[in-house]
């Protein structure tokens, strides 16, 4: 029981492991929640950092959801839970990093929206939705330039491509759950969306 505790603590410190902030500060000795959308995820960090600095803040948010999952397994594991209970604590493990990135200890307990994190998750749960909504991201935001949307589409489409291809129905849940989640820490997007006023990803200039 302890084992399974302690790693679901390693998989809230490792979600709240503020990517964004710690490349910027000691690569780019800059703050990226200084500029453009004042947050510290992939997209905030392609418009102070460039591509590069974009990019590694993604892998690494992708790679926290993904060890929140393994931790979980290792988890169940520890806990010589059966083989087909083991889901729920993998699910569970994703859910707390999916927190830690959210509400980061080393944030104040604030944080990013949960894309990226909630992709590394759905990856590694679930290979071939994610390569359908990555896909579907990728068109939408190359046809506007406007990553909130891209993510908002994609999250909502991860329970219902999860549903048709008859995955375990905690996983189907986590989906849902993780749309919802997505969707109201975008609320702010939704409503510049909705004015026409929603920042573009392309690079700033700062000052």
């Amino acid at each position: 029981m302890m084992m399974g505790i302690a790693c679901l603590l390693l998989a809230y410190i490792a979600g709240s492991f503020p990517s964004g902030l710690v490349i910027g500060k000691a690569i780019y000795h800059t703050d990226p929640r200084d500029y453009g959308s004042h947050n510290t995820g992939a997209t905030n960090a392609y418009r102070v950092f460039g591509a590069a600095g974009g990019l590694a803040v993604l892998i690494l948010d992708v790679a926290k959801g993904m060890l929140g999952v393994y931790l979980g397994q290792v988890a169940a594991s520890a806990m010589a839970m059966p083989e087909d209970q083991r889901i729920y604590l993998m699910v569970l493990g994703g859910c707390v990093a999916l927190v830690g990135h959210s509400c980061s200890i080393f944030l104040k307990f604030k944080g990013g929206k949960g894309v990226a994190t909630g992709l590394g998750i759905i990856l590694f749960l679930a290979p071939w939705e994610t390569l359908i909504v990555f896909a579907i991201w990728c068109a939408i935001v190359a046809a506007t330039r406007i990553v909130s949307l891209g993510s908002i589409v994609a999250a909502v489409l991860v329970p219902v491509l999860m549903y048709f291809f008859d995955e375990p129905l905690p996983l189907t849940i986590f989906g849902l759950i993780a749309a919802v989640l997505v969707v109201v820490r975008h609320k702010d997007n939704i409503i510049r969306l909705m004015q026409g006023r929603e920042l573009k990803v392309e690079r700033i200039k700062k000052n």
